[in-house]
């Protein structure tokens, strides 16, 4: 199997199964996006421990199995982090898929590596990190029309 199987048969299974998927009870803060270009949808909520931490991210994600892959794991890399960290983290992510450059991508994050050469599937990988950051931050996820 070449490489690119291998990557897209990962995300398959993690769309498939994915461990943090649903609503969020006493959430202290939640972000949505959508990508108007395929309709995907992620709503995602975030619990902040006393500390400034993320104790808890599940969210709420229809679309592709990109954006479900991507959605699930953003959910699980987030948690333990410090607010700043995991924005810093999707920013990275983002920055991977659209320029190429992994300085500080998490190298679970790099199974999503070859859409960078399918530039109209870049949003439904990032569309959950959008969401996350509008959770952290309180200001709106982004859409997005160039994918």
């Amino acid at each position: 199997m070449d490489q690119d199987g291998l990557y897209q048969q990962q995300v398959i299974e993690r769309a498939r199964t994915p461990v943090h998927a649903g609503p969020l009870e006493g959430a202290t803060g939640r972000g949505e996006g959508t990508n108007p270009m395929c309709g995907d949808r992620v709503r995602v909520g975030v619990w902040l421990d006393g500390e400034g931490r993320i104790g808890t991210v599940r969210h709420q994600a229809r679309g592709c199995a990109i954006c479900l892959a991507s959605a699930d794991m953003m959910a699980e890399l987030a948690v333990g982090q410090e607010q700043s960290g995991a924005v810093m983290m999707g920013r990275a992510f983002t920055a991977l898929l659209q320029t190429g450059q992994d300085d500080g991508v998490r190298p679970e994050l790099m199974v999503f590596a070859p859409l960078r050469q399918h530039r109209s599937r870049i949003r439904c990988a990032t569309l959950a990190w959008s969401a996350l950051e509008a959770a952290l931050t309180g200001a709106p996820a982004e859409d997005s029309k160039d994918g």
